[in-house]
């Protein structure tokens, strides 16, 4: 970001005070008016969900809603910056849900970065909510986070770092498989950073039917040699088909595709070099990718992605979750299932009709994506 730039931001939300506001979704101009939406009208719902609590979904917002939450521990791009500096970020999200999915949502930090107390703070507020959106949690924390929140709740808990871009990568990748004409049971596949996105990542191809992976992370090629693995990349481990030594560079060898969830600059034009052809390079490191695109091509790259929007191929979570969330809120859905990834990474990369080299992705501002999110989600759902 230039400097003009961030500047620029700075007033923005300054100017605004954020980005969101509470809006009524009707005046309150004569008496009666008054009378409906608040005393003594109101206690006709209330007395209703008093006897059916399930009605609270269609009585009240909490239908609709879902609330976006953080600990700040795992800030896109910036890291653990606490509660009160996500909140920026937590405000974009609903931001995103509202304006393409039509889904209202709550920006909510928590000043607290112990998983229980995460836990038990998330189960006391969702009866005001729909759904939980978990949002900028570190990893492995975040594992256990939705799992326990899953066990607890009885709405659709949803982690949009795994899941949300898990789902954009494979659907990105669907269609880059179509254009270099190779099958995902077939190819070598490297994944470079091994927290909750990469785990997520390696979860979900595997689901669409990839089997040849290697992860790496800080210490290399994530093997059976390494006595450090916690429980997430033992499984992903014991369910590859691969198991090799060394580094990144050494797993990048005869690799047809490469996924980084890293950092900058963890490879070059000679690893790509090292792959096989018709390369699948995304380097979705943020702001700095692990290779920039011109690089990647002239190391023989014909497929590039980043995280970026002034690059083709942007990778993108918003072209899953405001879809995703407003089909679970049509039908009332009270969980999600692994099964759903899939349908709406289908439901993504088939909204490229045509898909080229230059785009294998909806741009993020293309709102018919959601629809078609939503009706996928509906469709399978029901």
């Amino acid at each position: 970001m230039s400097k003009n730039y961030a500047q620029l931001s700075v007033d923005f939300h300054k100017k605004y005070k954020g980005k969101m506001s509470i809006q009524s979704v009707t005046p309150i101009e004569t008496l009666d008016d008054l009378s409906t939406v608040y005393t003594p009208g109101v206690a006709e719902p209330c007395k209703i969900i008093a006897q059916e609590k399930e009605r609270s979904f269609d009585l009240t917002w909490r239908g609709r809603t879902v609330a976006v939450i953080s600990d700040g521990s795992a800030v896109l791009g910036l890291g653990n910056i606490g509660p009160e500096a996500a909140m920026p970020v937590m405000e974009g999200k609903c931001l995103l849900f509202k304006e393409f999915g039509g889904v209202d949502a709550i920006p909510i930090c928590l000043d607290t970065q112990d998983t229980d107390e995460i836990i038990e703070t998330i189960v006391r507020l969702a009866p005001s909510f729909g759904g939980i959106n978990l949002e900028d949690i570190s990893a492995p924390r975040c594992f256990e986070i939705e799992k326990k929140l899953k066990e607890k709740l009885n709405i659709p808990i949803f982690h949009d770092d795994q899941h949300g871009t898990a789902i954009v990568v494979v659907a990105a990748l669907k269609n880059a498989l179509k254009i270099v004409g190779k099958n995902i049971n077939d190819v070598k596949i490297v994944i470079s950073g091994a927290g909750a996105a990469g785990i997520a990542i390696a979860k979900l191809i595997m689901t669409a039917g990839g089997k040849n992976i290697i992860m790496t992370d800080s210490k290399g090629i994530i093997g059976s040699h390494r006595t450090d693995l916690n429980t997430e990349k033992k499984d992903i481990l014991s369910k590859s088909s691969l198991d090799e030594k060394g580094d990144i560079h050494n797993a990048l060898k005869n690799a047809d595709i490469f996924i980084g969830v890293s950092k900058p600059g963890v490879i070059d034009k000679t690893d790509i070099k090292n792959m096989n052809s018709d390369a699948i390079v995304f380097a979705m490191a943020n702001p700095t990718p692990e290779i920039f695109p011109d690089e990647a091509k002239a190391g023989g790259a014909r497929i590039v992605a980043t995280g970026r929007s002034d690059f083709a191929n942007q990778v993108n979570n918003v072209v899953a979750f405001p879809g995703l969330f407003a089909g679970l809120f049509a039908i009332q859905a009270r969980s999600i299932t692994p099964e759903i990834f899939m349908i709406v990474a289908d439901a993504i990369a088939n909204s490229i009709k045509n898909p080229s080299e230059e785009n294998i992705i909806p741009s993020p501002l293309d709102k018919s994506v959601a629809e078609n999110v939503k009706k996928a989600v509906i469709k399978y759902m029901k």
